[in-house]
């Protein structure tokens, strides 16, 4: 294991620098990255700060689809930070557009996902099926819903076996939290689907999905290696990085152990304790 004070990277000092300079954008994990639960990570407000005054625009993009773009907002409201809608980017919005491409005919779905979730898909103009064996739906979601009743389970574990598109929100195993117990997600509710029905998902959107990434890249302009995907997962946050070309930043303030890390086949190009190094750096690359 490679030595590791506060922060680690596969390029040299000087290339490190060159490489933070030339950021323009830093795309930010929610859960586990600029706060823990409900609880806001005391130097997230102090970093948003910091790289706005150097210049740098920032946006939020979440793999957990359990809430709206208005919850969010409330939510990082609460916690103190200003965002925009233009700022939030969750998985729900991706299924959204995916479906709208990729399915254009299709109007009812069956969707494991939270109240807060399903009201995003009706506001894109989907309608729920019914919980009816007589209501077949165009596509199936599975997403984490933390509100999952078993009936619901079985209902869509039927749809699967029956053929019908079947996607996943997102692929997260569990979802971070500063509370005593595990949240089972998206990626954990579809292992049981398909032990259940011999089925995996058709497609797992989300990071690693380096779509999450486009709109970014889209509506600015950017290069690739102009934005940094900031998050705390080897599999998901940083394995975008890799597939979109951007510049990948693991923080170990939330699921990630750098014992994990040091293990992962594809690297991240830095590895900080925190957001506030990774703040700190960018800084210092702007007077080298």
């Amino acid at each position: 294991m490679a030595q590791f004070n506060k922060y680690r990277s596969i390029y040299s000092h000087e290339e490190l620098m060159a490489k933070l300079r030339r950021l323009k954008h830093v795309a930010l994990d929610m859960d586990g990255t600029i706060y823990m639960g409900a609880t806001l990570f005391p130097y997230t407000k102090p970093f948003l700060a910091g790289v706005k005054e150097l210049g740098l625009r920032y946006s939020f993009l979440t793999n957990n689809p359990s809430s709206s773009i208005a919850d969010y907002l409330a939510k990082l409201a609460r916690l103190g930070v200003e965002a925009t809608e233009e700022e939030m980017y969750t998985t729900a919005l991706a299924t959204v557009d995916y479906i709208k491409t990729h399915y254009p005919e299709a109007k009812r779905l069956f969707m494991l996902g939270t109240p807060s979730m399903i009201s995003e898909f009706e506001k894109a103009g989907f309608e729920s099926a019914e919980d009816s064996a007589d209501d077949r739906p165009d596509v199936l979601v599975v997403a984490f819903d933390k509100t999952l009743a078993y009936d619901r389970l079985c209902r869509a574990a039927w749809w699967i076996s029956q053929g019908v598109p079947y996607i996943a929100t997102n692929p997260d195993r569990v979802c971070p939290t500063d509370q005593p117990v595990v949240l089972v997600d998206c990626g954990s509710i579809c292992a049981c689907l398909t032990h259940a029905t011999g089925r995996t998902p058709d497609i797992t959107l989300g990071k690693p999905d380096p779509n999450m990434l486009s709109g970014i890249l889209n509506r600015y302009g950017y290069e690739a290696d102009e934005v940094a995907m900031v998050g705390d997962r080897i599999y998901t946050d940083i394995e975008m990085a890799h597939n979109a070309g951007a510049f990948g930043v693991l923080v170990l303030s939330g699921e990630t152990t750098l014992e994990v890390a040091d293990a992962a086949p594809k690297q991240p190009h830095l590895i900080c304790d925190s957001i506030e190094v990774l703040g700190e750096l960018i800084a210092q690359s702007h007077k080298e």
